[in-house]
């Protein structure tokens, strides 16, 4: 790894009029001086998987409360560009000449620390004095470094002091276990700030020694704020079907058959879901259509709909209740639909073309 940089070290290096002597100067991290931090360098021919991006940026913390049932974190970087997806059509949001900043909100179960995952809902205003200066739906996110957030870049009015108000709505996903009936009310979190450039332009840059390969850098650890990650496959619940990878995506799929202690909570029968998350960080992967299908000496016994389900012991996955699972059956898994979130760089390309996934259950 490169050594770190930071965006003052630079600028203040570009105002002598030199670069010599400057660990990670412009031209050692790829950037043109007429526009040093507006569009950064990006990994030409990219794979179809998760890669090492050309240039990694750290962030800093605002501050972490609670609001109701919610912990929340505000924190912060340069503005970047990232990227939306709609199916799997992508869309590039590129950094404009008059954004001041990428603001983050992390979101997770005050009780628990179980992160939670949504497909929206997530809004941040900033005033200043009591009035509005910027407010917009914050993006549902993954990032190698930020692990999976809500955010957007962000206009202000200059340096000073401001107030962040992040709305959570109510979560609408299926709710199992003690979760059930929870995270319904719609909350606030409100975060004084200032807005210090000094501040920012501490924030880190890196660039990686083997941008574009495939592999990844790991999450920033900030204390009391989960980065997003799955449960270890060995500590979910059930009888463990498998381990499978498509578009880089990496699936564990179980079933808690009907006459384990703690199935009631989903229902009559044997409960199947599916655990995926990315591989080398493990991060969930949320907002994804999954079908399945269960066939029995090649036979169909059922074809189901995963529904999308958070539960304190399962935590984020995809899951549907069957009669009953026996051993030979298979089932087969079908991306219907992408992972329908925003991407930073390296995770851009990945977890789009998603071939079906097959598992046998085991004797």
């Amino acid at each position: 790894m490169a050594p770190h940089i930071t965006r003052r070290q630079l600028l203040g290096t570009l105002g002598t009029g030199t670069l010599v002597g400057t660990a990670g100067c412009l031209d050692t991290l790829g950037f043109e001086t007429q526009s040093a931090w507006r569009d950064p360098p990006l990994v030409e021919d990219r794979p179809d998987a998760v890669y090492v991006p050309a240039i990694t940026e750290g962030m800093k913390m605002y501050g972490k409360t609670t609001a109701g049932p919610y912990g929340v974190a505000l924190t912060y970087s340069y503005p970047h560009r990232f990227w939306t997806l709609t199916n799997t059509e992508f869309s590039k949001t590129v950094v404009r000449a008059d954004d001041s900043v990428h603001l983050m909100v992390t979101l997770w179960d005050a009780e628990t620390g179980t992160v939670l995952p949504r497909d929206s809902g997530v809004t941040i205003e900033v005033t200043r004095n009591g009035s509005a200066v910027t407010e917009e739906i914050a993006y549902p996110m993954l990032s190698q470094k930020m692990g999976l957030h809500y955010g957007s870049n962000y206009k202000l009015d200059g340096e000073g002091e401001y107030e962040v108000h992040v709305r959570i709505g109510g979560v609408s996903l299926k709710r199992t276990g003690s979760f059930a009936g929870r995270f319904e009310t719609a909350e606030t979190a409100t975060f004084p700030i200032t807005f210090d450039t000094d501040e920012l332009y501490d924030v880190s840059i890196q660039r990686p020694e083997n941008p574009g390969e495939p592999g990844t850098i790991p999450p920033m650890e900030m204390s009391g704020v989960p980065v997003g990650r799955a449960l270890a496959a060995d500590s979910l619940q059930g009888r463990h079907l498998g381990k499978a990878t498509s578009g880089d995506a990496v699936f564990h799929t179980f079933v808690i058959d009907s006459d384990d202690a703690n199935s009631d909570r989903f229902g009559d029968g044997a409960y199947l879901y599916v655990s995926p998350r990315t591989p080398y960080n493990g991060i969930i992967l949320p907002m994804m259509g999954l079908d399945a299908t269960l066939s029995r000496g090649g036979e169909t016994v059922s074809e189901m709909d995963l529904t999308q389900t958070l539960d304190p012991e399962l935590g984020y996955h995809y899951g549907a209740t069957v009669e009953s699972v026996a051993p030979g059956d298979e089932l087969r898994v079908s991306v219907a639909t992408p992972p329908q979130i925003a991407r930073h760089d390296g995770y851009e390309t990945a977890f789009i073309d998603m071939d079906p996934v097959t598992f046998t259950v085991p004797e």
